[in-house]
């Protein structure tokens, strides 16, 4: 199977109103999203507070990301959990929807061994026919999936690739000397990325792309065919990027998701906002970054 999506991937935010998913500003911002020329939507992850949306409201969602991408890009669906039935589930449901992938997290809390994290995978990748990208992020869910289980859960044909949120390169440069060119890797760290794809890397799935999917895009395209260009673009983007991380993502891209117009400034408990001077900082940075200046 070819790869689901070269480039940048955006985990898009889920906006709220009142307490309440706001349909109308997530159609819109897909919208700008793909105008902008993104590569493909991943809808319910932990950008989008999935943790906190219930399984109807995490149907909308794809009822909506599907019909507005409308098979321009693809539409992936997260629908991992520490729960492998609910998993299963929601994965066949999400086929059904039409979306074109699945993003799946290890298992948290409860864990597992990586012989449990091989059973996991395999129990979902059995009941659908969709691609899925496996989610490796040991700093949210206290555990990681090891390079060595990445290239026996790689023989499976229907898992074909790893977000790896480590930033660890070291970790990148052991999957890609166990897989073969056929298994996708993207990154999971804005703040890496450029690194990343200079190790082999097929992209990223990206938070700071819901505000700048252009300039992503740009920063992709120059990592593979002008160095210099996309180190430029790194460190014009680097002071937005390091700011994103002053809290819990994504308590500080939805700052600049609703200052572009997309939902209030609103997050779901426990996520709480930013205070005001932080977020005044964040749109500081990213106007500059707009600005060019």
């Amino acid at each position: 199977m070819s790869h689901l999506f070269k480039g940048i991937g955006v985990a898009v935010t889920a906006p709220f109103q009142q307490g309440a998913v706001d349909y109308e500003a997530f159609r819109n911002h897909l919208k700008f999203l793909i105008e902008q020329g993104s590569h493909s939507l991943v809808v319910n992850g932990t950008t989008g507070e999935s943790s906190t949306l219930t399984d109807e409201e995490k149907t909308e969602l794809l009822k909506i990301a599907v019909k507005t991408a409308d098979g321009k890009i693809p539409v992936i669906a997260g629908t991992g959990s520490n729960n492998t039935a609910h998993s299963i589930a929601a994965s066949k449901e999400a086929e059904g929807l039409g979306v074109d992938g699945l993003l799946l997290i290890t298992p948290y809390y409860n864990k597992t061994s990586q012989k449990g994290l091989i059973a996991h995978f395999t129990a979902i990748a059995d009941e659908t026919n969709l691609p899925i990208i496996l989610y490796n992020v040991p700093a949210r869910t206290g555990m990681a999936i090891a390079p060595e289980t990445v290239a026996e859960l790689s023989k499976h044909p229907r898992i074909v690739g790893l977000k790896d949120a480590t930033g660890d390169m070291n970790y990148l440069s052991q999957v890609k000397l166990l897989t073969d060119d056929s298994f996708a890797m993207y990154s999971g760290n804005d703040d890496s990325f450029l690194p990343f794809m200079s190790l082999g890397g097929d992209g990223i799935i990206s938070v700071a792309a819901n505000a700048l999917p252009k300039e992503y895009v740009e920063l992709y395209e120059a990592s593979l065919t002008n160095v210099t260009k996309a180190q430029k673009l790194h460190y014009h983007l680097y002071p937005l990027v390091d700011a994103l991380s002053m809290d819990v993502n994504p308590i500080p891209i939805k700052v600049l998701t609703s200052h572009l117009g997309y939902g209030t400034y609103e997050l779901r408990l426990p996520l709480v906002p930013l205070e005001d001077s932080k977020q005044q900082q964040l749109i500081d940075a990213f106007n500059h970054v707009r600005g060019g200046n």
